[in-house]
Parts: C-alpha cells; sequence; structure tokens
C-alpha cells in the first residue's frame, strides 16, 4: 500500500466523482482508477460502488477513510512546518462554523486573514454542530465553532463568547416594546430552524424549562431565507446578534430583547486534543474569535 494510493482514495472518497478527483490531484483519470483498484486488490475489498450519483463509497470504503484521514492531517501538518520559511505561514486550513456564525462574520474575517497570509489556502464550511462535531472528530476539519454541546463530546472545547439572542422583525410588522417577555412568544407569527438545527435545540431548552411550547408556523434552517421571509412578511424570528448584524445596521429589520427569561448561547470552539491545529489554522481561529467577541461586546 503506497502513500499517494491513500492520498487518492482519500480524494475520491471526498469528491464522489473519478473526474472532479483527478482535476483536483491534476492526473488523468485512468491513472486514478488504476490505483483505487490496485489499492482495492491488495486489501481484497471493493471500496466504492458506481452509481447514478457517482462513486459511492461501501461500508469498508469508510471505515477505512475514518482510519486514514487523520494519517494524511498529519502528513500535511508535518510538510507545512517543514516547508515554512521566514515566519512566514503556509498549508491549509480546514475550519467549520455554524451558519449563524458563518452569516455574521466569514467573509470579513477571510478577507482580513488572506491578505496577511496569501500562501495559506482555507477551506471553510458551515453546517449543524452535530454534523462539524464528526468532521473534527475524524479529521476532517482541523477545527470548528459550534454551539456548546449540551452532552459532553470527547473533544478539546474552547468557550468563546456567551451571546443573547434576540426576537427580530421586518419592516412589516407592528412596532413593539423593546422587552418581550419569553411567555408572550407563542402569540406571535414565527419562523424558526428546524429541529436538526443546533439554535432551535437551544430555544426549546428554555421553553421546557419556562413550561412554554413554541410552535412555529413555518421551519426554515437556511438564516438567510429566515431573515428573507422575515423582511418580506409580518413574520418573526429567534436569531443572535451575530447573524444579524449586517441586517440591523442596514434599516428595515428591528431587533427586540427577550425577557423572563433572558435568551442566551454559549458558543465554543471544538479541536481533537490528538491533532492539533497547524499555525495557520491557530491565527485564522484567532481571528474569529476576535470578530465574535467584538460583536458581543458591541451588542
Amino acid at each position: 500500500m503506497e502513500f499517494r494510493q491513500i492520498q487518492y482514495f482519500v480524494c475520491l472518497y471526498e469528491e464522489g466523482s473519478v473526474t472532479r478527483a483527478a482535476r483536483r490531484l491534476n492526473i488523468v483519470q485512468p491513472a486514478l482508477s488504476m490505483q483505487i483498484a490496485k489499492l482495492e486488490e491488495e486489501i481484497g475489498q471493493l471500496l466504492f460502488v458506481r452509481s447514478p450519483q457517482g462513486m459511492q463509497p461501501t461500508a469498508e470504503g469508510r471505515q477505512m477513510y475514518r482510519a486514514f484521514l487523520p494519517v494524511l492531517g498529519d502528513f500535511e501538518r508535518a510538510r507545512e512546518h517543514v516547508m515554512r520559511k521566514d515566519g512566514e505561514l503556509t498549508g491549509h486550513v480546514r475550519v467549520g462554523m455554524i451558519a449563524t456564525i458563518a452569516q455574521g462574520i466569514l467573509v470579513d474575517a477571510m478577507l482580513e486573514f488572506s491578505a496577511n497570509h496569501p500562501q495559506v489556502e482555507l477551506s471553510l464550511t458551515d453546517g449543524f454542530s452535530g454534523t462539524l462535531t464528526d468532521a473534527v472528530s475524524i479529521g476532517q476539519l482541523d477545527a470548528a465553532i459550534i454551539n456548546k454541546p449540551r452532552h459532553p463530546v470527547a473533544l478539546s472545547m474552547e468557550p468563546i463568547s456567551d451571546e443573547d439572542l434576540m426576537l427580530v422583525t421586518g419592516p412589516l410588522h407592528v412596532d413593539m416594546q423593546k422587552a418581550v417577555a419569553f411567555n408572550h412568544l407563542p402569540s406571535l407569527k414565527l419562523v424558526l430552524p428546524t429541529r436538526q438545527h443546533g439554535l432551535r435545540g437551544i430555544i426549546e431548552s428554555f421553553g421546557q424549562a419556562e413550561n412554554v411550547s413554541l410552535m412555529p408556523t413555518v421551519e426554515i434552517d437556511s438564516i438567510s431565507a429566515i431573515l428573507e421571509l422575515v423582511f418580506k412578511s409580518d413574520f418573526c424570528t429567534l436569531l443572535p446578534c451575530v447573524a444579524v448584524q449586517r441586517q440591523l445596521g442596514g434599516g428595515g429589520f428591528r431587533s427586540y430583547n427577550v425577557t423572563s427569561p433572558k435568551l442566551t448561547r454559549q458558543i465554543v470552539c471544538i479541536t481533537h486534543p490528538r491533532r492539533p491545529p497547524n499555525p495557520a489554522s491557530l491565527v485564522f481561529l484567532s481571528i474569529l474569535f476576535r470578530r465574535i467577541k467584538d460583536l458581543s461586546v458591541a451588542k
């Protein structure tokens, strides 16, 4: 089994297509197919099956991906360390974050980092807290910024900020007093994320504690779609300030504090205890941390 074959296998697994994987590896498709076939012959197991959706990994393929992805990550970190010159950051940053964080700070953080460290490649993704946690666990991500898990996880966790959730309305909604009691929320026309979304879990935990049942009229996981619906109708929603920073500054949207109880969430960064982030990832994370904290202070 050659290291190159493992690299090819991981790339094909992640791309799900021989064409895309060959393009990413900068090789011809027959060369990729030949190496995968040799690998399957050597280990005596089928790793992929071809389907209309592309190359689908078998159970053995998924197990092999989980086993070898951390090895490739360790190799990449070692290569970055050896190749770094005169303190200049190089390498690859793989960071995930929940959509409500990405909505408010991702682009500005990326532009700030890239301007100062042009040799670093950024791979950034958003998703649900559970999905991002799994990606850090198997080494697919260096780190992820998520809502604090309600159950213990076998990962390193660093608190970043406590953030208020606010009631957000658009220009078509009637104006209200600046403070809205939590038990008044069921009387409003709400749009909230689905129960898959970590933010919905946080909101419902407050509801259970207060014996208040929130039954949204509409459920949408896309934060941008939620905000568009709120802007164009009399719907309202509950979102953290980082997710609506730009919209509130641009006019049209209004925000209200929720009281009795005050709604908060804790933002944390998770990493793998045996695979610490590389120097470039640490610098990028520091920019994200600062921007999240600045928003909390500004609020």
